[in-house]
């Protein structure tokens, strides 16, 4: 067995805590020798330390599965990792996107080289996009507010990972996405109600999953993978076994093979608990 889960909304509770019981189930894995993959939107310097650097953790796909990386045993951090595969998304096509998203009152997230960049003047105003107080200062601690244009961050990074931009006004939102249409080798997804996430057409939760499991020996019909939101749709539909927590979108639980509890119930390390026998 191997096991993906998704962080935001589902392994960690909506204050962003890994709780008590989430810790046991990572400790029972990494007893028996079973990796734990954290599989999210985040870039990997998003990824809570506890868990980045917990033993049962020795991979993470971030990015929405842009990159896989290789923890190094020594220093568990983002900046001491290998990326084992990159998706990175073309210049051209952020700035595309760039050109979309400037003419409307949004965010613009550069995910690259492990970071997330915003420029500042929208890092001050985040509170306008993200009204829940967790989330707001999870977001804050994971970007890194940069005094430069967004072009000026595209074209300075190494690997283009991902874009998201977070809106207030649905008018926004919808003039983007059909706009969005019209770009070519892109994917459009969202991991919360009000973003907007841009990647690779080839870059997925599920591709970068079944790319590590072949790397491990594995088949993708031996991954429990756990998820809540539609960036989680393609993984857990690919898992042996998916798993979308009570908290999911609905149409996530309805591609799922099975339901649990909410992520402030502790549904995914329920579900590990349970399936090593120890519930």
């Amino acid at each position: 067995m191997i096991v993906f889960s998704d962080m935001d909304g589902t392994f960690l509770t909506s204050t962003k805590a890994v709780s008590a019981r989430s810790l046991e189930a990572l400790d029972a894995l990494a007893a028996r020798g079973i990796e734990f993959v954290p599989c999210t939107g985040r870039a990997l310097v998003g990824i809570p330390p506890e868990v980045l650097g917990h033993p049962a953790v020795h991979y993470a796909i971030s990015s929405n599965g842009a990159v896989v990386s290789r923890l190094d045993p020594e220093n568990k951090t983002a900046d001491a990792a290998t990326a084992l595969r990159l998706v990175p998304l073309a210049p051209e096509s952020a700035l595309a996107v760039w050109d979309i998203a400037r003419d409307h009152d949004v965010t613009f997230d550069i995910f690259a080289d492990g970071h997330s960049y915003l420029r500042c003047d929208l890092y001050d105003r985040m509170a306008e996009f993200v009204p829940d107080p967790s989330t707001l200062a999870s977001m804050r601690w994971n970007r890194t507010p940069v005094d430069e244009e967004p072009e000026q961050t595209i074209a300075r990074v190494d690997a283009l990972e991902r874009l998201a931009m977070y809106w207030y006004d649905p008018s926004d939102r919808d003039a983007i996405v059909e706009a969005l249409r019209h770009v070519d080798n892109i994917t459009v997804t969202r991991s919360y109600p009000m973003n907007i996430e841009v990647m690779d057409k080839d870059a997925s939760k599920a591709a970068s999953m079944a790319w590590l499991c072949e790397q491990l020996g594995m088949s993708a019909a031996d991954a429990v993978a756990f998820g809540d939101n539609f960036n989680d749709m393609s993984m857990i539909e690919l898992a042996g076994l998916g798993v979308a927590v009570a908290n999911a979108e609905t149409e996530v639980r309805e591609a799922a093979d099975m339901c649990c509890a909410s992520n402030d119930e502790d549904g995914v390390a329920s579900v590990i608990l349970e399936r090593l026998g120890l519930s």
